[in-house]
Formats: structure tokens, C-alpha cells, sequence
């Protein structure tokens, strides 16, 4: 019994035949699909979609609404805080519940409506099939959905088509098809349905296939279907995304590791606290309510509001700096990258086919400005000298007017093209293209040079149209007194049918040596990753009726042409250099034009490549072994460049992925911090990724980590001040339980101390600035802890001074002065308060002291230190204040010790700063 199309198709991909498409002749895949030259009929179409399904790409139904709200409640932090809630309610302590839980709340709105708002709910594979497509039915063409293709029709693809399904060609006519979407290349491919190619022949090399999501930019063919829906190479890709897991971010994993912490010292002081006062003859409840404030001193309720707060600002911050980000914890994972792998084409260079070297009768220029802008100038090049031998300033500057074989060699370039370059109809906004990109670049080369200039061939009698075989295009266009045909096409092919080299505007016969030549300078334009074309002319009578043969041609010059680097992208990764993180380029574009690139950004220095054929050949361990020595990797499919992510995170790297194609989509999802070009880039890959450029400047991810490692290094401090405040609460607490004191603070003061009075000078902490110098140190180690040995005996220390305050300003009242607790609880309930408020001046820097940082340079947290100094007046000096915190009247005396001893702690803090100080400036 003969297979259908369907088990045909599925013994084919799962490799049960040990062939390819590729490489079958078109008519026998045509009748492996049993597709007849009329197309199939209706029924036996719909026979095949009840059997491979809808033309269409499967995805995963996005997290509900209500999901991603209960997401916000998973960190050991929160869920330490709902059990000090829960204990509180069991003790009748209302207020201190209603308290933890509001914040809890508050914590858990601001970060849902956050992502909520971040969130991309994008059908992005889906809308990246084309809607409608041509296909033969029954012998007539018509136009169908595309979801309704099958494996086995016949369709039909014209310029500015969208690729509808995975397809072998039948047969093409100057088809172009830009792939970069899918494998990274930067130009067109031109497609040969003729060819047979081999089973292991690349994706980016399979000229006679055309691939869903790519876009056919000249030419026409037909083809027969293949592959569709989850079957194509798109439907591969979405299948790696679906299965990429999401991790969670260093700082989610760093704040867990601190909950942690604190949930276990919280356990250990409540336990040694009750056994320590159950064996001196405590009432129990008494006991339990004094285990439990401590438990309350050592949590500082205000730090997962006050961290998400600090993220969502700094992702305000970074909008400002065109980096807008997805999800709130990976603001700051930016700030411990360590690797980025960027994507060349789109994202290191512009995806804009550039002129950039011509060479004359004996003359040699270079050409700026990049992309389809027609900004730019000639330059004049010595023998032997490339524009990366010496600055621009520094060559000599041409006007193309004057210099009549490069203005000829230019018209001769844009008129022997198809393509249109438009003018922007808004100031602003990008010149648009229409045809082949390469061939617009040579239209922008000639309007460099005379902006008068139109390209195109309106006035073209005759054309010989490019093929692959030929390797040259001919277009017959009428002067005024004779007709004059123009060629182009790859140098040793023009060369050979050339008998003359224009020179000064003349004819002069092409000798052996100068052909010689004019073939090095092409190789050596070749060798710099460059495309080049030879230009050529021959003129006829202008009675002449043919035929037009390409021979006896008069050489008018050679066009070197590149996908250039982005301007500022040399500056962004020298930038990311000194900051200790290592770029790295991934592309599927040819193995010597990556490396060229990759010579100019100063990524690799040595141009060795690794390419997708020897990471075949690779197994993951190799991979990983080898990872932290390759720079360049060329020629890279969608599951390459998702190898290589995995492979840096088994290094132990903390990986941010640039791209734009669908493509790189699978290895953006699967990086630490994936980044999508906001202006160029697919939506599937802005769907997967965690930070969009806005601009699609290389240098905004430069921007985004200093943003990133700033907000990590305000984090730091945020937890330094509350730790430290809150160490000092504790250590007061348990030296009054030791020496069998009274408790010097209720449960309620230590709630309002970290809730109102700690937490807004914190949250002005977060808004700091990053410190000048923050992208001359290298990255955090990945797995570095929040608080850090350094940082830890710190905040001991500090928690000391803070214990010596609160123990000092209540025994002072309560025995010195002879007064009642309630008193004696009362003055050092406001040293804990105005202590911890100062001491925020001390925590903005580690390093530089209040007054070197400028009193002014943080208003938000002298407004916020005024705000809090108030409330706090507030709980001592109005009644219904008294009444809620069992607080007294406080005299003009002990108003004035309470100033001095909350001057304590801050005044140590900014004098070891210039101890340390000291020695330095010495040396």
C-alpha cells in the first residue's frame, strides 16, 4: 500500500529514509508528496490537514492573571512575614497584624501590576506566518488562508511575499529571499531550484528552499510544500522555546538565600530567648510575647517593598536610557552579567547593506555614513591603506563631481539596478527601501555622491537578467545620441569578458597586469568580508536593435559592499571590556565576514571562528570546556546559539542575549537576561525576552548594566541600613532579657520603627545614583550573596552602636533619672527611631562620607528623614499617639539626650570613612 504525503513527510524529517529535501531534485519531491503539476484537489487537501493538522504554530496558553499575582507571594522573606502576622493575630495584637499584612499586600500589588504592565501577550510565532498564500488547486490558482496549507501544494511566491510554509523550490526566476530572520544572514539569498544539494548542507546554504517566515525580496518561483505548522523550521524553534524553562534571576536567588538567613536566625533567637527565660520562671505568655518581638526585630518587614520599589524605579530609569524591561527582578540581574552574546546581524551591525570601497582607474576610495541614509563621504585611500590603518580625519576628503571615472562608476551601479531608495516623508523617519537591499545600497552610494540622483532603470530597452550560472546583470539604457549597456556582476566574471579600462573618461586597453590587479584588489576587499561587484560598460549605436551580448566590455570599477558595524558598537563593547565583561559574538552569516566584524569591534583580535558544522561535531561537556576561550561564532542555528547560552551558564557565567530574528528567540529565552531590538526586532524574540532596546543601540545595553549593577548596589545598602537597624533592635532586646530587664521596645515600636521610620529613608536609598567608577570594576561573582563577609561584619557593628544607643538611653531614664518604663521606653523608642533615620546619610556610600557626596545630592532623603522625624513627633507628643504606642511626654532634657546619643551611631560610621581614608591619600 503506497504512503501518504503525511507518512512520506514524517519518514523524511525523522531522518527514517536518510535523506533531506534539499537534497532531492524538484520532481522527486514533488512525487514523494504526490503533488501533480495541477495541484492538489480540495478533498485530498483537507484529507491531508485532518491528518498533519493546521498550517500553524503551537503555543503555550500564557499564566493567568490570578497566577501572576499569587507569584508575587513565593519568596521565604514574605512568607516569614504572613507567619509573624499569624503569630501577632494569636496574641490579639491586631494592629501588628494589620500592619505585616498591608505591606505584604502592598508588595505583592506593586510587583503584579508591574510585570502586568510589562508583559508582552504576543501570539508572535503565530503572526509571523503570512496570511494568505497562492496555491494550485484543481488546476487553478487561488488565494487561501495559509493555516490551510498542506505538505504536497503548489505555491506561488512574487517579491514582498511572506514565506507561508516550509517549501521546495520547483522553479525560480531571480528569487531573493531574506533569510536574516531565521538564520542571520545578512543579505538576500539568491535561490537555484536546479540545485541538489548535499543531506548536511547548513540551513543558511539551502538554496533551493524557501522557509516559513522569510520574505521574498525579488524575483518569483513556485514551489511545493513540504513542511507545515509545527513541522517547519519555525515550529523546530517554537519547540525550543517551549521547552527552555525559566530560571529564576540572581537577585530572586540571592533574596531567597537571605530570607532564609533570616527565617533560621529568627527560629534560633525565639527558641534561645524562651528557654533562657521559661528556666529563670517566666510566665509563659509573657515569654512567648518576648520571642515574638524579637522575631518581629529581626525581620525587616519593609524590604520587599522597599527592593521592588527600587527596582521599578531604576526600570523608570532605564526607559529614560531606551532599555525597557519585562520583569522587575531582572533589572538588576544586568548588573551581574559577566557575558553578553550578541547576535552580528540587526543588533552589532544595522542589517543595511553598506558601499563602503570602490576602486577606479588607478584610484582607491573609501565611502561613510552607513545603512540606507545617503549621508556620507568620499574618501581617498593610499596604496596598501584601509580605513582601519588611520582615522578618517586623517584621509584625504574627495568630491565625487571632480573625479569623473567614480562618478561614472557609481551611475553605473545604481542605474543597473531594480531597486527604489525613498525619501522619508517625515524628518526622523528612515529612508525606506524597495527591491533588493544590496542593490539599494548602491542607489544610496550614488546619491552620496549627487543627491539629484534617482537609480533605477526607467529608461532601460533592454535587459539580460541576473542568474547564477552567468553571475552578471545587463540593463540596455538609451543616452541622447547612443545606447549604453550597463553590467555588474562578480569580479573574475567581468573581468573576463572585459577588453578596456576606463581611465580619465577614456578607453584604454586592459592588459594582463592591470587585470591582475584590479582581481587582488577584489580579493583583498573579499578577504575584509566585503561582497564585491565589477562594473562595466559598452556603448552602442543608438539605431542599434541587437542582440546585446555581455562582451567587449570597458571596465569602470569594482564596489566593495558590507553589512557594517554599528557605529557606537565599537565603543559599547570597548565599554563592557573595562568593566570586565567579555562579548561575544554569535552569527549565521559566512565564517569571514564574522570574523572581519568581529576584528573591528576588537572582540577577537585573532579571528578564529567556531562554526555551527564543529559545534556538531562537539558534545556539551567539549562545548562547555571550550566556551570561555571562542568570541565568534559563525554559520549558527537557533539550537547552536541556545548550546552555547547553556554551555556559559555551566561556566558558571552570567549570560545577557542580544538579538532580533527568530532565530536567536530560543537562546534569548534561555539566557540569565535576554535583550530584543525594540525597533527591528521579531516579535517572537520580544515575547521571549527579558529587556527590549528601544533604539536597538548596542550601547543602551552598556547603559542598562551600569544602570543594573547601581541598583544591585543600592539594594545592598537598602538591606546594610535595615539589617544593621534591625540588628541593633535585637541585640538591645536580648541584652534586656540576659540581665533580666524589662523589654526596652514593644512589639508595636519595632514594627513602626521598620515599617514608617526605617522604610522611607530606605526607599530614598534605592534611589540613588550609580557611583562614579561603577563600570571601571569588574562583575560581581555570580554567586556572590547579597550580604557579603565585608558587609556582614559591618552591619554587626553597626548593630552594635545601635544596641549601645537604645540599652544607654533606656537605662539613663529608668535608672539615672529614676523614671517609669513607660518613660524609659519611650526615650529610647525615639533613639532607635532619630539613630536609624540618620544613620540612612552614612549608608549612601561605603566609601565617601555624607558631606563628600554633597548634602544635596539626595533631597528625596532629606524630605523622606523629615517626613519620618515627623511621624515619629507625632506617636511621643499627640495623645491619640501616646494611646496607640504606650508612650509618655518627653521633657525639654531628655529631648536633648535624645539628640546626642542618635548622633552616636552616624558619627562613628562617617569617621572610620576618613580613617580609611586616610592611608590612602597618603600613598
Amino acid at each position: 500500500m503506497p504512503q501518504s504525503a503525511s507518512e512520506n513527510q514524517q519518514q523524511l524529517t525523522t531522518g527514517g529514509a536518510g535523506r533531506a529535501f534539499h537534497a532531492l531534485a524538484a520532481d522527486e519531491v514533488a512525487k514523494l508528496f504526490s503533488s501533480p503539476p495541477t495541484g492538489l484537489d480540495e478533498s485530498e487537501a483537507a484529507g491531508r490537514r485532518s491528518e498533519v493538522g493546521a498550517n500553524e504554530l503551537a503555543q503555550a496558553p500564557p499564566p493567568s492573571r490570578v497566577w501572576l499575582f499569587l507569584a508575587q507571594f513565593r519568596s521565604a522573606v514574605v512568607w516569614l512575614l504572613i507567619f509573624a502576622a499569624i503569630i501577632a493575630g494569636a496574641l490579639g495584637e491586631w494592629i501588628d497584624t494589620a500592619a505585616i499584612l498591608a505591606i505584604v499586600l502592598v508588595n505583592g500589588v506593586l510587583g503584579f501590576l508591574q510585570e502586568d504592565k510589562s508583559r508582552r501577550a504576543l501570539e508572535a510565532l503565530e503572526k509571523l506566518a503570512a496570511p494568505l498564500a497562492r496555491v494550485l488547486r484543481g488546476g487553478a490558482w487561488q488565494t487561501v488562508a495559509a493555516r490551510e496549507l498542506v505538505p504536497g501544494d503548489r505555491i506561488r511566491l512574487e517579491a514582498g511575499d511572506y514565506v507561508p510554509a516550509d517549501a521546495r523550490l520547483l522553479d525560480a526566476a531571480r528569487l531573493g529571499v531574506q533569510e536574516a530572520a531565521l538564520t542571520g544572514e545578512s543579505v538576500p539569498v539568491e535561490k537555484n531550484a536546479e540545485a541538489t544539494l548535499p543531506e548536511k548542507t547548513p540551513l543558511g546554504d539551502r538554496r533551493n528552499m524557501v522557509y516559513l517566515g522569510t520574505t521574498a525580496t525579488s524575483g518569483k518561483a513556485t514551489a511545493v510544500v513540504v513542511a507545515t505548522g509545527m513541522q517547519t523550521e519555525m515550529g523546530c524553534i517554537a519547540g525550543l522555546l517551549s521547552r527552555e524553562v525559566p530560571q529564576p534571576t540572581p537577585l530572586e536567588r540571592r533574596l531567597e538565600e537571605l530570607g532564609k538567613i533570616l527565617m533560621a536566625v529568627c527560629l534560633v533567637l525565639v527558641a534561645v530567648i524562651f528557654a533562657l527565660q521559661m528556666w529563670r520562671g517566666g510566665d509563659w505568655m509573657e515569654v512567648f510575647l518576648l520571642s515574638v518581638s524579637l522575631a518581629v526585630a529581626a525581620v525587616p518587614e519593609g524590604l520587599p517593598a522597599v527592593v521592588t520599589l527600587a527596582l521599578a524605579l531604576g526600570l523608570e530609569r532605564m526607559i529614560r536610557r531606551n532599555a525597557l524591561v519585562r520583569k522587575l527582578p531582572s533589572v538588576e540581574t544586568l548588573g551581574s552579567v559577566t557575558v553578553i552574546c550578541a547576535d552580528k546581524t540587526g543588533t552589532l551591525t544595522r542589517n543595511e547593506m553598506t558601499v563602503r570601497e570602490i576602486v577606479t582607474s588607478g584610484r582607491r576610495y573609501h565611502v561613510s555614513g552607513v545603512g540606507f541614509d545617503p549621508r556620507g563621504k568620499f574618501y581617498a585611500l593610499r596604496e596598501g591603506q584601509t580605513p582601519d590603518d588611520a582615522e578618517l580625519s586623517a584621509l584625504e576628503t574627495v568630491d565625487p563631481r571632480s573625479e569623473p571615472d567614480l562618478l561614472d562608476a557609481l551611475s553605473v551601479a545604481a542605474r543597473c539596478t531594480t531597486a527604489q531608495v525613498n525619501r522619508p516623508e517625515q524628518e526622523g523617519q528612515p529612508w525606506s527601501v524597495i527591491g533588493d537591499p544590496t542593490e539599494a545600497a548602491l542607489v544610496v552610494a550614488h546619491l552620496k555622491a549627487d543627491s539629484s540622483a534617482t537609480g533605477g532603470t526607467r529608461d532601460v530597452v533592454h535587459e539580460i537578467p541576473f542568474d547564477s550560472d552567468r553571475k552578471a546583470m545587463s540593463v540596455v539604457v538609451r543616452t541622447r545620441d547612443a545606447q549604453r549597456m550597463l553590467t555588474k556582476g562578480a569580479p573574475e566574471v567581468i573581468l573576463a569578458l572585459s577588453t578596456h579600462e576606463q581611465i580619465g573618461g577614456q578607453e584604454c586597453e586592459l592588459t594582463p597586469r592591470r587585470r591582475e590587479e584590479l582581481l587582488e584588489s577584489g580579493a583583498d576587499m573579499a578577504r575584509r568580508a566585503m561582497r564585491v561587484l565589477a562594473l562595466a560598460a559598452r556603448t552602442f549605436p543608438a539605431s542599434y536593435t541587437g542582440p546585446y551580448r555581455e562582451e567587449q566590455l570597458t571596465l569602470v570599477g569594482l564596489i566593495g559592499m558590507i553589512d557594517p558595524p554599528r557605529e557606537e558598537a565599537k565603543m559599547a563593547v570597548a565599554r563592557c571590556q573595562r568593566a570586565g565583561i567579555r562579548a561575544v559574538m554569535i552569527t549565521g552569516d559566512h565564517p569571514a565576514t564574522a570574523a572581519a566584524i568581529a576584528r573591528q569591534l576588537r572582540i577577537d583580535a585573532n579571528g578564529h571562528v567556531v562554526t555551527g558544522q564543529q559545534l556538531d561535531e562537539m558534545s556539551d561537556d567539549q562545548l562547555t570546556d571550550e566556551a570561555d576561550a571562542i568570541s565568534v561564532y559563525a554559520r549558527v542555528s537557533a539550537e547552536h546559539k541556545q548550546r552555547i547560552v547553556h554551555a556559559l551558564k555551566r561556566r558558571g557565567q552570567v549570560v545577557a542575549m542580544t538579538g532580533d530574528g527568530v532565530n536567536d528567540a530560543p537562546a534569548v529565552s534561555a539566557a540569565d537576561i535576554g535583550i530584543a531590538m525594540g525597533m527591528t526586532g521579531t516579535d517572537v524574540t520580544k515575547a521571549a525576552s527579558d529587556m527590549v532596546l528601544v533604539d536597538d543601540n548596542f550601547a543602551s545595553i552598556v547603559n542598562a548594566v551600569e544602570e543594573g549593577r547601581g541598583i544591585f548596589d543600592n539594594i545592598q545598602k537598602v538591606v546594610q541600613y535595615l539589617l544593621s537597624t534591625n540588628a541593633g533592635e535585637v541585640l538591645a532586646m536580648f541584652i534586656a532579657a540576659l540581665v533580666g530587664w524589662p523589654a526596652p521596645l514593644l512589639p508595636i515600636h519595632l514594627l513602626w520603627i521598620n515599617l514608617i521610620t526605617d522604610g522611607l529613608p530606605a526607599l530614598t536609598l534605592g534611589m540613588e545614583r550609580p557611583e562614579s567608577g561603577i563600570m571601571s570594576r569588574p562583575p560581581r561573582p555570580p554567586r556572590e550573596p547579597v550580604i557579603t563577609r565585608a558587609r556582614g561584619t559591618r552591619i554587626a557593628l553597626y548593630g552594635v552602636l545601635f544596641a549601645t544607643s537604645i540599652t544607654l538611653a533606656f537605662a539613663y531614664v529608668r535608672w539615672y533619672q529614676g523614671g517609669s518604663i513607660e518613660s524609659a521606653r519611650t526615650v529610647a523608642f525615639c533613639v532607635a527611631c532619630y539613630a536609624q533615620m540618620l544613620f540612612a546619610f552614612g549608608c549612601r556610600s561605603d566609601k565617601k562620607t555624607f558631606l563628600g557626596l554633597g548634602p544635596l545630592s539626595n533631597l528625596n532623603m532629606s524630605v523622606a528623614i523629615c517626613v519620618s522625624g515627623t511621624l515619629q513627633l507625632g506617636t511621643v507628643m499627640w495623645p491619640l499617639g501616646r494611646s496607640i504606642f504606650q508612650t509618655t511626654a518627653v521633657t525639654a532634657e531628655q529631648w536633648v539626650f535624645i539628640g546626642v546619643v542618635s548622633l552616636f551611631p552616624i558619627t562613628v560610621v562617617e569617621l572610620a570613612k576618613l580613617l580609611a581614608r586616610g592611608p590612602a591619600r597618603a600613598q
